[in-house]
């Protein structure tokens, strides 16, 4: 199954750098064009230069944002901004956040991992991806030959050995720490003991690796080892090509948070929500529940968590009154999806949406549309359309990791948007070289 490799890390040197939340940055697929701006006043060694660099008017082939991501890497490494760690190393970043007032930790492991095609089941994937941001980290990878960011993925730990490992190799001072980041402060350890380093090697080699947050930049890793495997068929089976930066999570981490991607709508005429209103009850026994205050939030969850069959939230249809939609016929909803997808994906309440009420009910694709957006805090999606920002909101429940595997394991994928694990890895903590 999967195989595991420590990296020879390339890292902020802190004898330069004081401080690495001036310097770390968000992944590139959230970085706004505001807080590219921001990240680059804050710091002239800002990672955000070379994760997510600000184009120009006067961009060329041979001068643009991942020619001088390139350049930014080596200036960075020949002037001791960043060093290169020896020996190599298994990574331990304990990432603490807030979320909903409470503070909490999310443990992951940094390592290579062997690039593995999706149809051997080692690496299994469980969303979709689009052309354009694959196409970006590709240049990426090309121009800087390294992977700038971690792909999160998750592990089962089934006799809790590798926790225990974990937890010896945490007892001692964090090698790096980050602090006032945004709410979030990360502690990092450096494992290099051959026999810590093994163990962990062992406790993954016969489990499969599910991706979490990253299938864009795992198959654009894909792309690039097809593209030196061509260039260099005679290279060594470990050359650094054929491996990806990981940061591996347990399935039963109590710091694993998958929020829902929660659909708003708006542009839709009075007589096309007249319309809608008027065709749910064909596929869904409609309820109303009041809006009135934080309780209503509760009796929603009670709501969606019991009972059977499928449960939909909606709101806008019906002044300040949730509707309650409890699928009538599997079957007969089922024949709106494609036929080739498990029942897995067909019960999940994003392919519902998705399929019965966007495509089927109001002729919408759920990607490209501009009057469709992606919100993942229910309060909030709410307000919006209280507040006329938006008409619609379809309230989801959060996957449960579970489901996520169960998905990966029968060689399916949910739709697009179906997850949102939170937080997201920061870019610029450990950078893996790729020569």
């Amino acid at each position: 199954m999967a195989e595991i490799h420590p990296l020879n890390g390339i890292r902020y040197n802190a004898k330069l750098v004081k401080d690495l939340a001036e310097v770390i940055c968000p992944p590139y697929d959230i970085i706004s064009a505001q807080q590219q701006g921001e990240l680059y006043q804050r710091s002239p060694y800002n990672f955000v230069r070379i994760e997510y660099g600000q184009e120009t008017p006067q961009d060329s082939p041979s001068d643009n944002r991942y020619t001088r991501a390139a350049d930014f890497l080596e200036q960075w490494l020949k002037n001791g901004v960043m060093t290169v760690d020896d020996p190599p190393a298994i990574y331990i970043d304990d990432h603490y956040f807030v979320h909903k007032g409470k503070e909490m930790k999310r443990r992951g492991i940094v390592v290579r991992i062997r690039l593995e095609e999706w149809h051997r089941m080692i690496v299994r994937p469980h969303e979709g991806t689009l052309s354009g941001p694959k196409a970006d980290r590709i240049n990426l990878i090309r121009a800087l030959k390294a992977n700038t960011s971690p792909i999160l993925s998750m592990y089962e730990d089934r006799d809790k050995t590798l926790r225990q490992v974990l937890a010896r190799a945490t007892a001692d001072k964090p090698l790096a720490r980050v602090r006032k980041l945004e709410g979030e402060r990360h502690d990092l350890w450096a494992i290099t003991k051959p026999d810590a380093l093994n163990q962990i090697i062992s406790a993954l080699k016969d489990e499969p690796i599910y991706i979490a947050d990253g299938h864009h930049r795992y198959e654009s890793a894909l792309v690039y080892q097809r593209e030196q495997t061509a260039i260099h068929p005679d290279a060594a089976p470990d050359a650094a090509f054929n491996f990806v930066m990981m940061t591996l999570v347990a399935f039963d981490d109590p710091g694993l948070l998958i929020l829902p991607p929660h659909r708003l709508l708006r542009g839709l005429s009075q007589s096309r929500l007249d319309e809608l209103k008027s065709e749910l009850p064909a596929f869904f026994a409609v309820g109303k529940l009041p809006f009135k205050d934080t309780e209503t939030w509760r009796k929603l969850d009670e709501w969606q968590s019991t009972g059977d069959g499928q449960r939909l939230v909606g709101f806008g249809l019906d002044g300040d009154n949730f509707l309650l939609l409890t699928l009538r016929d599997f079957e007969a909803a089922a024949r709106f999806m494609p036929s080739f997808r498990t029942d897995i994906y067909k019960k999940l309440d994003v392919s519902l949406v998705d399929h019965i009420i966007l495509e089927e009910m109001l002729g919408i694709k759920p990607e490209g549309e501009s009057g469709i957006a992606f919100n993942y805090d229910r309060e909030d999606s709410v307000r919006k359309v209280q507040s006329g920002e938006f008409q619609l909101a379809f309230v989801i429940k959060p996957v449960r990791p579970e489901t996520i595997k169960a998905i990966s394991d029968a060689s399916d994928r949910m739709p697009r948007k179906s997850t949102y694990f939170y937080p997201k890895l920061p870019s610029g903590l450990v950078v893996n070289r790729l020569v």
